[in-house]
């Protein structure tokens, strides 16, 4: 998801391109001069061509484009009563005011201490598959919390494969035009992301499967303040304005609050469907609250194998392997190429550290019921912005704190405005597609079907599955099966599985 030239340290705002620093005839070129000497050791900032500004604006964006998880999180996990909350098979539910609690707490701890440890500006908050999956599947089975010790389950293995070096030596096994491709899907994934989030693109009954707004028109009001949001944000990042997304998310958000105060427009429903996705843009009641951690510990780690067989059990911990291990993976490619960190061969600093780090984010967010946190794409935002460096993430982990006590004011942003920075972010993201030689066919499907296939199936874990197999069978087949790295035939057939893992269920009677 690169947004500069990965080779180089230049400022993402400059539409791929490195700013040219002043030439000294003595000491060539300039770098930019430290601000706080402390920090900028610590943070590697002066070296990674950052200053702390920078890194602060970066973090505020990136909160500001994952903010939308305090508020979404809980009414997906959540309700305020049995009759509007997913129930468990022995009628359990979670509250949605704990689920939003747990959900600040978690990111932002997770958040800071992959920004002290990993070095890099990626956000960690709870990932919106797994919290589906979980709503929606796995508690048809079993208990919330033993629904949650699953979880915990998941994130250690997790942990182990990072603490083995299995997970980076994947990772360094995978090739650098697949690994490209992964980057160029993310972005197409996170933009139709955008265009969904604000009613640009919507699904249909009948036809095709998604149009153009309402009937192929935009009928709505917020959609409309996305696309103006839209154009401000592009127009700030092309003339290189410095804070060009979050003075784009500040000022739009003002106008969607103006707009709401007077159109009187609401939240969207059956019967308001023209109404603002999620958060309306409007301070209502107290703006600080007292948060409720009633949940955390609230988890049985093996309570699933009693309630439905090892069998069941272990299929459903390797779903959420998979779908953890592989979203991350594709998220960290890219967001490393986008912050200009990456090495040539798709690698960057502290790679193993931040494997384990984002590990430890799922066993966090099953021990507090928040579901498992995994590195958000959203990120790319605040790496727009010009964030390189941890500090950005120390940033973004202090608001999230923050989120546990000022949930109004957090859903003052509406999705709208979020899903504008994140089609930018997308467009950014695309400069990476020049590494792969779509010239050589058996590069160019395997890239292709990646690419498309994140945005189509609306899954990460998806786009690298079927990049994994069709590289291997298509280089297999072309002669050069020797070019295959082993551990791609070990983890191409684990996606085998992986997609089929409804059948075999069916037929192991799991």
């Amino acid at each position: 998801m690169t947004i500069l030239d990965t080779t180089s340290g230049g400022h993402p705002q400059h539409g791929g391109r490195q700013q040219q620093p002043a030439e000294s005839p003595k000491t060539g070129p300039k770098r930019p001069q430290p601000t706080n000497a402390f920090l900028d050791r610590f943070f590697d900032i002066t070296k990674r061509g950052s200053t702390v500004a920078r890194e602060v604006r970066g973090g505020l964006v990136t909160f500001f484009t994952m903010a939308y998880i305090v508020i979404l999180n809980p009414l997906i996990l959540g309700g305020f009563s049995a009759d509007n909350a997913p129930t468990d098979v022995a009628g359990g539910w979670l509250s949605a005011a704990q689920v939003g609690a747990v959900t600040g707490l978690t990111a932002g701890v997770m958040t800071i201490l992959f920004g002290l440890i990993a070095n890099l500006p990626f956000g960690l908050a709870a990932g919106l598959g797994i919290n589906s999956f979980l709503a929606v599947a796995v508690i048809q089975e079993v208990t919330w919390a033993e629904a949650m010790g699953l979880v915990v389950i998941n994130g250690i293995l997790i942990v182990l494969f990072g603490v083995t070096g299995a997970r980076t030596a994947i990772f360094r096994a995978v090739p650098k035009e697949l690994k490209a491709a992964i980057t160029v899907g993310i972005g197409l994934f996170i933009a139709f992301i955008g265009f969904v989030d604000s009613g640009f693109v919507r699904a249909t009954t009948a036809g095709p499967p998604v149009q153009l707004g309402d009937n192929g028109s935009i009928t709505s009001v917020p959609t409309l303040v996305f696309i103006v949001g839209l154009l401000v944000m592009g127009v700030l990042v092309a003339r290189k304005v410095q804070g060009g997304l979050l003075i784009g998310i500040v000022a739009t958000t003002a106008l969607a609050a103006v707009v709401e105060a007077v159109m009187k427009i609401g939240p969207g429903s059956a019967s308001n469907p023209g109404g603002w996705h999620l958060n309306t843009p409007v301070l209502s009641g107290h703006l600080v609250s007292a948060p409720d951690l009633s949940l955390v510990g609230q988890f049985d780690l093996f309570g699933a194998f009693g309630r439905i067989g090892g069998l069941a059990a272990t299929m459903l911990v390797f779903t959420l392997v998979f779908t953890n291990f592989f979203d991350a993976m594709g998220t960290m490619t890219g967001l490393a190429k986008s912050a200009g960190v990456a090495h040539k061969d798709g690698t960057f600093p502290r790679l193993k550290s931040a494997f384990i780090v984002e590990g430890l984010g799922a066993v966090a967010g099953g021990a507090t019921s928040g579901s498992s946190n995994t590195v958000y794409i959203d990120s790319a935002a605040g790496i727009g912005e010009g964030a390189r460096t941890g500090l950005a993430s120390v940033v973004t982990g202090m608001l999230f704190l923050g989120s546990m006590f000022l949930t109004p004011l957090t859903s003052v942003v509406p999705l709208e405005v979020a899903a504008a920075a994140l089609v930018v972010v997308g467009a950014m993201m695309m400069a990476q597609i020049r590494e792969i030689k779509f010239s050589k066919f058996s590069v160019a499907l395997p890239a292709f079907l990646t690419i498309v296939t994140m945005p189509l199936s609306y899954s990460i874990a998806n786009g690298i599955g079927v990049g994994f197999i069709s590289w291997a069978v298509i280089s297999a087949c072309s002669g050069k099966i020797r070019k295959v790295h082993p551990l791609m035939w070990v983890v191409t057939a684990g996606f085998l599985v992986y997609f089929a893992r409804g059948p075999i269920n069916a037929l192991l009677g799991a």
